[in-house]
């Protein structure tokens, strides 16, 4: 991981961690080293989230960019996706998202998409990292007519509605869907989306104020669409994040489907159709222990990559695989998409419900869901990588790997986004794994605090 950018890009408290004075650095550096093979002068495309300090933030990185000769191009509310797939379709030199995902609205975030529309590589994003945090003074400031021009996409959310529907074939005409927008990105375009393609909307928080984004809503808080899909008597729940790059979903019952499921039925449905490339699904170390047992039952191979769907999209890009994704609702179709796409993966999977004439519950039963207790253990910025010398610690760890063997496992790692240690453990005995998980945690923060 850098210095700057974690597996998802720059994030921080907005204004006082990740600052304006950073934000306008990024901005330069990335019209610098994005656009410098550019034979023209270049356009970098700005999305941003529903936060009150996404306009700030915005104002920034176009000051650095046309700081440095670049035009900024500014999309307004969109869904993360929705960057990358206007950058490439309108031959843009770059895209910037403002936006910290799922976390709460006082932080915010910076990633960055190349031309292509893929995120960047590590090799990039290091590029961008020196220039702001080592030779500022590198970054050549331009005037006269060199400076950039300031642009507004103003049928930004439309042109991405269009992509999304004409990657859907089928027709959702006669299903019930709630859609929970998370105060976010998806309060601009899910209920034209889902509409668009026939479906029957209930739309719950989507009005934004700047400072409700995720808050108790959206697919990190799920409780609320569980029991509004029963009470309205809904097919499915579709749950986005604050950018609506994530889908988790709700079945008839009110049960959670989450990204491993919703791969699962995917997974299973392009197999069976000749789709699915190699018939192969890449997924995280993350991923529940039963969707091994659902890809060898189905005949799909399954690859693992470590947690980020940046790596998932590296893997899914060597191999030549076409579904991917993470058990948090990041999915990849990569036929359609470069990046994860939230409302995307919602409608492929109502796509294939309506076609199937069964129930949500129906088809999520082809992968069974292993108990898994996580836990996440704060600590300091000096803690980082420390606890991994820890004999302490690992030993435990081994001895509870070992009592588990083939029927479950654990998996303790950093987070890449928050200053966590992440405690995962499975297996079929929950009371077991909840007691090993526990322990692990309690001596993680014995040994650390």
């Amino acid at each position: 991981m850098g210095r700057l950018f974690g597996t998802d890009g720059a994030r921080g408290v907005a204004i006082t961690e990740l600052t304006c004075e950073i934000a306008m650095k990024i901005g330069k550096a990335a019209a610098i080293v994005l656009a410098k093979t550019a034979k023209h002068k270049p356009t970098i495309f700005i999305g941003k989230d529903t936060r009150i300090s996404s306009d700030i933030l915005e104002a920034a990185l176009v000051a650095g960019i046309t700081s440095v000769g670049a035009n900024a191009e500014i999309l307004g509310v969109v869904p993360t996706p929705a960057v990358a797939v206007l950058v490439e379709q309108k031959k843009a030199d770059a895209g910037i998202m403002i936006s910290a995902s799922h976390n709460s609205f006082e932080y915010n975030g910076i990633k960055l998409f190349s031309s292509t529309g893929y995120k960047l590589s590590d090799d990039v994003e290091e590029e961008i990292e020196a220039l702001v945090l080592d030779r500022p003074e590198d970054m050549e400031l331009v005037s006269h007519g060199n400076v950039g021009r300031v642009n507004y996409y103003r049928d930004a959310q439309t042109d991405y509605i269009r992509h999304i529907m004409r990657s859907i074939k089928g027709n959702l005409t006669g299903l019930r869907i709630a859609l929970d927008c998370a105060n976010g990105s998806a309060s601009a375009t899910a209920k034209r989306l889902f509409e668009g393609l026939g479906a029957n909307v209930f739309v719950l928080n989507a009005s934004p104020d700047g400072t409700n984004i995720n808050e108790n809503c959206g697919s990190t808080h799920i409780g609320g669409l569980m029991q509004y899909v029963v009470d309205k008597k809904c097919h499915a729940g579709l749950a986005f994040d604050g950018d609506a790059d994530r889908c988790l979903a709700v079945d008839e019952k009110g049960q959670l489907i989450d990204g491993d499921k919703l791969i699962a039925i995917c997974a299973k449905a392009m197999k069976e159709q000749g789709t699915l490339k190699n018939d192969t699904a890449v997924v995280t170390v993350m991923s529940n222990l039963g969707f091994k047992y659902f890809a060898k039952d189905n005949g799909i191979k399954m690859l693992t990559t470590k947690v980020g769907d940046r790596y998932v999209l590296e893997k899914m890009l060597e191999g030549g695989y076409n579904l991917g994704g993470e058990q948090s609702g990041h999915i990849i179709f990569l036929d359609e998409a470069n990046t994860g796409d939230g409302q995307l993966s919602g409608a492929k999977l109502l796509e294939i419900l309506a076609e199937s004439g069964q129930k949500l519950s129906e088809l999520a039963s082809c992968m069974e869901h292993f108990p898994q207790v996580m836990i996440n253990v704060k600590i300091s910025p000096r803690s980082r990588e420390v606890w991994k010398n820890d004999s302490q610690i690992t030993d435990l760890i081994e001895r509870y790997e070992e009592e588990l063997g083939e029927s479950g496992r654990i998996l303790v790692r950093e987070s890449g986004t928050e200053p966590l240690i992440r405690v995962m453990l499975e297996g079929r005995d929950f009371k077991q794994i909840n007691e090993y998980a526990i322990a692990i945690s309690d001596k993680i923060k014995e040994r650390t605090c």
